[in-house]
This record gives C-alpha cells, structure tokens and sequence, in this order.
C-alpha cells in the first residue's frame, strides 16, 4: 500500500556526511546531559513507599496530587490502579521522614483533602534502594541483551556491515531519549524504560526495511553505484515510513494528550524514538553502510561456468 510514489530518487546519500555530524552533535550533547546531570530515577529505583487505597466514589486525582505536593510530598506519583476508585501512590525516599509514618502522614493529607469520601488503605509496602539497584541493574541487562540480539538476527539476515550500522543508529536513538530526560530531569521509570528497549527494536524494523530494499536493488540493477542504490532503497520506501510512522505517532499521541501523568513520560519517550528513530534508520544507517564499503558483489554470487567433461 502507498499514498504516493517518487519516480525520481532523491540523493540522500549526496549529504550524507551533514546528516551524520549533525548526528554526532545530538549524541555527544546527550552524552555530556547524562554525565553532567545524570537522570532523574523514580521509586522503583530510588526506593520509597508504595501504598494502594480504595475510595467509594472515584476521586480526582489531580486534586490528591495537589494536596500531597502541598503537604511537603514532591515527587508523588498518583495514578489509578485497577479501577477508577482505587489508586496507587509512590512517595521516593526521603531522609528528613522515618519511612513508617510516611504512611500515617499519606492518609492524613488524603483524608483532609474530601472526608465525604475518605480512603481505605489497602496495603503499604517500603521498597528499599538495593531494590532501585536491582531493578537498575536487571534494565541495563536487558538493553544489552536486546542490543545483541539484535546484532546477531541483523548479521545472520543481511552481513555484519548493515548489523553494525543499524545498532550504531539505533543505540544512537537510545543516548538520544536519555539526553532529553537527563536535561529536563523528566522521571525516568520503568515504563520509560519499556518504552527505550520498544524503540530499540521500532527503529531495527525500519532499518529492516530499508536494507530488505538495498539487498534486492543490488540484485536486480547491475549499472547503479552503491550511492545510487541506497538513494533508491530509501526513496522507494518514504511512502511505506509515512504510512507505519504516522500511525504509530497518531496512537502515541493520543496517549500524551489523554493518557494522565501515568503514561506521560510513556508517550514522551516513544514520541522522541519515533521521530529520532525515523531520520536514524534512514539517514544515519545507510550513510553508515555504505562508508562500511558494502557493495554488490556481497549479494551477488558469481556464476560458475561448468565445464564439459573430456572425453
């Protein structure tokens, strides 16, 4: 399926070098946001208090975050758990508050905030920061695996030359989202990370794309140069990018508009890979790619001439 067709191949690859300094200077200042400021971990990996309540009547939940942010509770996470009438609360650690009263101070805020509709607390449990460090530990691990997964499937389906070039564009999406949330200092947690290792493999399937198209133009056009053939592989896609990506974007949006502050920085993660994602695995890949020196030949096995048995 297609909206359009480009009949005349645009030449990426004529600018090729711009699109990767321009990519090298996204990196290393998302590098330096990391260093410099590193990222603002939520509970799950600095540790604090989890507590889950039930209301008779829904509450609203902008108002419950008010009211504990007043009460001197920053960085509290709200949000509904189940149903519309029960919710989820996450206080990070804290060393000026013992972390048992923690609890008893959480009811009392949200008791003051409507008595008509006064919670019940249905459980608490303290989630210490060796947790946070496991939690941490278990994501860096996982991001690993995923990026050698990768490199493996993309090895064994094309040659390492497109395996090394799609994990180059793709950890670059990766640093990328990190640098945003590093100098915003936008809570990274663990439906961030979810959404980091599902851009990691949204930005392979494009490269896959892309390179599934490089791989059968070598094969059947003999007069065009490597250039030339990536020019072609990426104009003769757009059209398929345009469909899938703005789709996508459409159903991620939806979720930053109407999703609430739980799959805020979800939507806003995915948003960046998307977008990020899009001009990687086209413009940094296959300028990549081709520096690697992959040609034709790599393809194309040459025909052996049988030669007649003498008699």
């Amino acid at each position: 399926m297609e909206f359009f067709r480009i009949k005349k191949d645009i030449p990426f690859m004529r600018h090729a070098l711009v699109f990767n300094i321009i990519s090298l200077i996204t990196f290393l200042l998302a590098v330096v946001f990391l260093v410099t400021k590193g990222l603002h971990f939520s509970i799950e990996f600095t540790g604090g208090t989890l507590m889950e309540v039930s209301y008779s009547q829904a509450p609203n939940l902008d108002k419950l975050r008010e009211r504990l942010r007043n009460d001197g509770f920053t960085d509290t996470q709200v949000q509904n758990f189940g149903t519309s009438r029960d919710v989820l609360i996450r206080v990070p650690l804290s060393r000026d508050t013992e972390s048992a009263k923690v609890g008893e101070r959480v009811m009392a805020s949200l008791n003051a905030e409507d008595a008509s509709n006064a919670p019940a607390l249905k459980r608490v449990e303290f989630v210490g920061p060796q947790v946070g460090k496991e939690l941490a530990s278990d994501g860096a691990l996982a991001l690993l695996l995923v990026v050698i997964g990768i490199v493996l499937y993309l090895a064994m389906r094309f040659e390492w030359r497109f395996a090394v070039s799609a994990i180059i564009a793709n950890l670059h999406d990766v640093v990328i989202i990190l640098g945003f949330f590093a100098f915003f200092q936008w809570e990274f947690s663990l439906p961030v990370l979810a959404a980091v290792l599902a851009v990691l493999g949204y930005s392979v399937n494009e490269s896959v794309v892309v390179f599934d198209r490089v791989r059968e133009t070598f094969r059947k056009k003999r007069g065009m140069t490597t250039p030339e053939v990536l020019n072609h592989a990426i104009t003769s896609t757009i059209s398929r990018t345009i469909i899938t990506h703005g789709c996508t974007q459409m159903m991620v949006t939806s979720m930053l508009i109407f999703g609430g502050e739980a799959l805020h920085y979800f939507a806003l993660a995915l948003t960046i890979g998307i977008l990020f994602g899009i001009y990687s695995s086209v413009l940094v890949a296959s300028p990549l790619v081709m520096w690697l020196g992959v040609s034709r030949e790599q393809f194309v096995k040459p025909k052996v001439e049988k030669q007649e048995a003498v008699v």
